[in-house]
């Protein structure tokens, strides 16, 4: 299965001079010397950043035509298209301006932004129905992992995916193709902390078994770990065969380590 690598760049960089910077040593660092051995492994590992949306159109243009997708870190849930939601991006948008996934449910957003059930359900179907790709984020608190209540609040918010499937059968003929699951544990973004990696698959192995029985289509779903991945410790995630890729928060803004990690799961998906 091919694995993936999704940095996301959350609110940074500052400016879009610092974007550039960025990018240029994103794809420099992609050089030629390097060719050969990038051909081999893109069938292996798929890389993609979600810059924040007003980096998103340039950041699209800049990465067409290169092996890298540009993702939105969110949609409206309020309309698939246009309306008077000030301060909103729809899919539509979203896609015009260039991207082919999105970001969904992110733990900064439920928190921040309080998203509910209903709210994704509804951003996961504009995004879906707009030809989004969604990676779809889900994952406990410390609290709720302390209790042993880490599958629950995963089925809980793995609900949000099965109503989208029971209440648009439009949507399944690609959804195998067009959908990530993320499992990115709140106490582990940003904070150094990192499960185990077998928590990690035992977890991931849950998550696809509940995703399979939603939809049998749906078996050949990535998933993806996220929490302070970073390139010390890509190897030992990227080893196990439960675990497809990485979405990567500040690792990703640094070329040399996004790049390590993604290397990881290439030599491991060999």
């Amino acid at each position: 299965m091919q694995a993936w690598v999704i940095g996301n760049w959350k609110q940074n960089p500052a400016t879009s001079h610092d974007v550039d910077l960025l990018l240029n040593n994103l794809l420099t660092t992609i050089d030629a010397k390097e060719q050969a051995a990038i051909e081999r492994s893109n069938s292996r590992c798929q890389l993609m950043v979600a810059p924040s949306c007003i980096h998103l159109a340039a950041v699209s243009a800049r990465l067409a035509g290169s092996s890298i997708l540009s993702a939105a870190q969110d949609v409206s849930a309020h309309s698939a298209s246009v309306g008077a939601y000030t301060g909103e991006c729809s899919a539509q948008q979203i896609a015009d301006a260039g991207a082919t996934w999105t970001i969904l449910g992110h733990s900064e957003r439920r928190q921040y932004h309080s998203e509910s059930h209903d709210t994704l359900f509804q951003k996961v179907t504009h995004a879906l129905t707009q030809g989004l790709g969604v990676v779809f984020c889900i994952g406990e608190t410390q609290a709720q992992y302390d209790d042993k209540q880490t599958l629950d609040v995963i089925d809980t918010q793995l609900s949000v995916i099965k109503e989208v499937i029971t209440t648009q059968p439009d949507i399944m003929s690609s959804l195998s193709d067009r959908l990530i699951i993320a499992y990115e544990p709140v106490w582990a973004i940003g904070t150094g902390k990192v499960p185990t990696v077998s928590e990690v698959s035992q977890t991931h192995q849950h998550i696809k078994q509940t995703i399979t029985g939603f939809a049998e289509s749906l078996k050949v779903m990535s998933v993806l770990y996220g929490g302070s991945v970073n390139a010390d410790n890509a190897d030992s995630f990227a080893a196990d065969p439960m675990i497809d890729g990485a979405l990567v928060g500040g690792a990703s803004l640094k070329v040399e380590s996004f790049l390590a990690i993604a290397n990881a799961f290439s030599r491991a998906k060999d």
